[in-house]
């Protein structure tokens, strides 16, 4: 026991300083103004030490941080359902939920062919880039690492992109709004603008920034729709599983009788499992709300651990390609989100 204490306490302490810290920060009014939420700091801080400050003490840290990388990033993921619940697709409506299905998995077969035959970027920085750009941002990519087993410097990359086109569509989507006023692109509706906005914007902060100049009607189906989207995190993370299995077992050229293991992001399900519980308006309030803050906490502890985890040598490897590719997905959120809106709603 005092082995397990001394070989993980460090590290899990040190990536709850952080998250405590990113925490406090978060209430500045002008971050607040900027979107700029307890996550994205926690990964700024986390990079910022890792580069610094931690690599003379990772010895003695490294299993805390992994373990907080890792698995207080699956429970922070369960506990994500609390956020969640399923009357929230029947306030956006079935045209809601396409909306946000189709701009989902065009966004990321996009990812898939510009990231890999365009740029010949490695898999996995592909997948989380696309899975950020396409879901749900920095929480999407922290959820989809574990399943790809992908290095700390990978998800760095795409985290990166989240915040730096996250951060330009809080600046654009209002003229976009008064633009459209004049286009009439597609519906020029609050309830329409907040769909669109809900289905192509990357973390639900960012959401909110973009959507909240536009009025109380906006935000909220904006965040609704969000949220639907959201809910799609689980199953992709399985279908991305059996895709995972099926290519290490052509891979290896295991023998036919012979099946690859599939490994089931169990902590997706539970999150499904917990979204419905939520749904079901069981668990008192002050519970729900102390479940969204213990959310917050692990979820922050994940990102402060990725940062620490994160070295400027192996980014700059990376290259401009994944920065590129995250543009393109951005653009293609913005006109090609427009067009399925349009398509869908008539």
């Amino acid at each position: 026991m005092q082995t397990l204490i001394k070989n993980y306490l460090p590290g899990i302490v040190l990536s709850l300083g952080i998250a405590i810290v990113s925490l406090i920060l978060a209430n500045i009014t002008w971050l607040q103004s900027h979107a700029i939420g307890t996550l994205t700091i926690a990964i700024i801080l986390g990079i910022f030490l890792g580069n610094t400050l931690y690599p003379s003490i990772a010895a003695h840290c490294a299993k805390g941080v992994l373990f907080s990388k890792q698995r207080l990033l699956q429970l922070g993921i369960i506990f994500y359902g609390f956020r969640l619940t399923f009357a929230d697709i029947t306030h956006v409506g079935a045209h809601g939920a396409l909306i946000d299905a189709l701009v989902l998995t065009s966004t990321f077969a996009l990812a898939w062919v510009v990231g890999r035959k365009v740029f010949k970027l490695d898999t996995n920085t592909v997948i989380l880039i696309g899975a950020g750009s396409s879901i749900c941002g920095a929480a999407a990519v922290m959820a989809t690492e574990p399943v790809l087993k992908g290095r700390a410097e990978q998800a760095s990359v795409a985290v990166s992109t989240v915040l730096v086109f996250g951060t330009m569509s809080m600046l654009l989507y209002p003229a976009l709004f008064q633009w459209n006023l004049s286009w009439h692109f597609f519906p020029t509706s609050a309830e329409a603008f907040g769909i669109f906005t809900g289905s192509t914007v990357h973390e639900v902060a960012q959401v909110v920034a973009a959507a909240k100049p536009l009025g109380d009607i906006a935000t909220n189906t904006a965040v609704i729709a969000k949220m639907v989207r959201v809910m799609m995190l689980a199953p992709f993370l399985i279908l991305l599983s059996l895709c995972v299995a099926r290519t290490q077992q052509s891979q290896i050229h295991v023998e036919a009788t012979t099946k690859a293991p599939i490994t089931i992001p169990w902590f997706a399900v539970i999150f499904v499992a917990v979204a419905g519980l939520n749904s079901l308006a069981i668990v008192p309030s002050n519970l729900v709300v102390a479940a969204v803050n213990i959310d917050t906490l692990f979820l922050a502890m994940a990102m402060a651990s990725l940062g620490l985890c994160t070295h400027f040598s192996a980014i700059k490897q990376a290259g401009f390609k994944p920065m590129v590719l995250g543009g393109i997905l951005f653009s293609w959120l913005i006109i090609g989100g427009a067009l399925i809106n349009r398509l869908v709603m008539g």
